[in-house]
């Protein structure tokens, strides 16, 4: 289901070419000027095969409200925590875990499309883990959508759950377009990555509640501007909680893990 997207005011459309899922495949939306960013007139395959995407939208929808439901009724806050790849979103639930295993009941929802060197790596501190590999069953997807997680959710005692973090593909645009069933969406974005991020993949900023900007131990080292790079997170998101941190020095940890404590009631001041 990757190949295909669904744009802020819910229409969607399809991609049958193949793609890495770089700085070429983001989408402005609003007017499109074809001599600025491609001719789309290859996508324009009819009002039939719209339906059946945004059916398989909708059933993805629907299977997202399972998942919240069955959460809800375990008494579970999820939150899907989404980034490009190597922006050090494992690193920071590492430390997140060793931090707070000893205080909040994690899960852990691993998705990667293949091998298990993610889960390996957050083993160990507790929590109970979950993995799914997209290569597996689901045709090597660049996301987690709704009937992935459900099968995930099977692999955890939710009774036992206080948090299930879902640690979604390493990608900017698919993961930002499925619920998954989380209560919460967060993602992490590296000062590696450049300041127009947010402009360049405006769906995913838009989405989520906490932008976490890591690796800020790097900036004495970087021609990055932060303040550019906050005021292009608040042009898409102006309501968006941003943290800044460092998974490997631990600045900042404290605000991200308050949050995260914060969501389930019977952990609040727990550190």
């Amino acid at each position: 289901m990757g190949r295909f997207h669904r744009h802020d005011d819910g229409t969607v459309h399809s991609h049958d070419h193949e793609h890495t899922h770089g700085d070429v495949h983001d989408h402005a939306h609003g007017d499109h000027d074809h001599d600025h960013i491609g001719d789309h007139s290859g996508y324009e395959t009819g009002s039939e095969r719209i339906e059946v995407l945004e059916r398989i939208f909708d059933e993805n929808d629907a299977a997202a409200a399972r998942n919240r439901a069955a959460l809800d009724g375990a008494g579970v806050v999820a939150v899907n925590v989404m980034s490009s790849p190597g922006a050090g979103k494992t690193a920071l639930l590492e430390r997140t875990l060793a931090d707070l295993g000893a205080h909040v009941r994690f899960g852990i929802v691993e998705g990667d499309i293949e091998t298990s060197l993610d889960a390996d790596r957050l083993d160990g501190h507790g929590a109970q883990i979950s993995l799914l590999n997209t290569g597996n069953g689901f045709g090597g997807e660049c996301h987690l959508d709704a009937p992935m997680v459900h099968r995930a959710l099977h692999g955890l005692d939710l009774d036992a759950l206080d948090v299930v973090l879902i640690e979604n593909v390493g990608n900017l645009v698919c993961p930002a377009e499925f619920d998954t069933g989380a209560h919460h969406r967060a993602m992490v974005a590296s000062v590696t990555e450049g300041e127009d991020k947010p402009l360049k993949y405006p769906v995913m900023f838009r989405s989520v509640d906490v932008v976490v900007v890591n690796k800020i131990d790097l900036l004495p080292h970087l021609d990055f501007d932060l303040d550019l790079f906050l005021a292009n997170v608040r042009a898409v998101n102006p309501t968006a909680r941003i943290i800044l941190t460092s998974a490997r020095t631990g600045e900042g940890l404290d605000e991200w893990e308050g949050w995260l404590s914060s969501l389930a009631p019977s952990t609040v001041d727990a550190r």
